[in-house]
């Protein structure tokens, strides 16, 4: 395992520092002490329109709207793992991650198989566990295993900086970071011995004939 393992973070909160930080960067500095290499995204704040279905990324291989979608896809190729994260809006995630994600995912062509992905997310009360499962599907459907903690990955805060009193949440993103580098490890060293899993030809089952 001689290359360095690398993860990427998208932070979906349009505040930088607001209290979705607070549990990438308890991730963060998890990575950092078991030499994985990470980089983080700020997402939330940018002007990023949705998906319009109109085909052009078959083509161009890249989404037709060339902006931090594209740029975010270079860096999601190279990695080994990535984390997704969001503050809970109306017990779901932020709407611009979410065209984001839909973009990002649908218009890359590399195989994403074996990448380890993780979200994490942040509420004043509710809607947690809505917003992981929501973003969790965005692995499932992509061949990537997903990483888990001790507890959902949640942290709870309302004002800038409340997360940090939350001793549980913050210990749940170290365990995760820990699962996850293990897991990327692990699926780095046995894709030297016996490479990717066998992969059949896709099989699209439509309901309306």
């Amino acid at each position: 395992m001689a290359e360095k393992i690398r993860v990427l973070m998208i932070n979906g909160s349009p505040r930088a520092n607001g209290n979705t930080s607070v549990e990438l960067k308890e991730m963060e500095k998890i990575f950092q002490e078991n030499g994985v290499e990470v980089e983080t995204v700020v997402v939330g704040n940018k002007p990023v329109r949705g998906c319009v279905a109109c085909g052009g990324c078959a083509s161009k291989q890249k989404c037709v709207y060339d902006d931090v979608v594209n740029e975010l896809a270079l860096k999601f190729e190279k990695a080994d793992g990535l984390v997704i994260a969001s503050p809970v809006y109306y017990a779901s995630a932020n709407a611009t991650l979410i065209a984001c994600l839909d973009r990002l995912f649908y218009s890359t062509p590399f195989d994403k198989t074996m990448k380890v992905g993780a979200s994490v997310v942040c509420a004043r009360r509710g809607g947690c566990s809505a917003t992981f499962d929501e973003l969790n599907k965005y692995f499932t459907i992509s061949g990537m295993p997903v990483a888990s903690s001790q507890y959902w990955n949640s942290i709870h805060g309302r004002i800038p900086g409340e997360a940090e009193q939350d001793g549980e949440g913050k210990q749940t993103m170290r365990v995760l970071a820990r699962n996850m580098t293990f897991l990327m490890k692990s699926i780095a060293l046995g894709k030297e011995q016996f490479g990717l899993p066998e992969k059949e030809e896709r099989i699209a089952t439509h309901f309306i004939r």
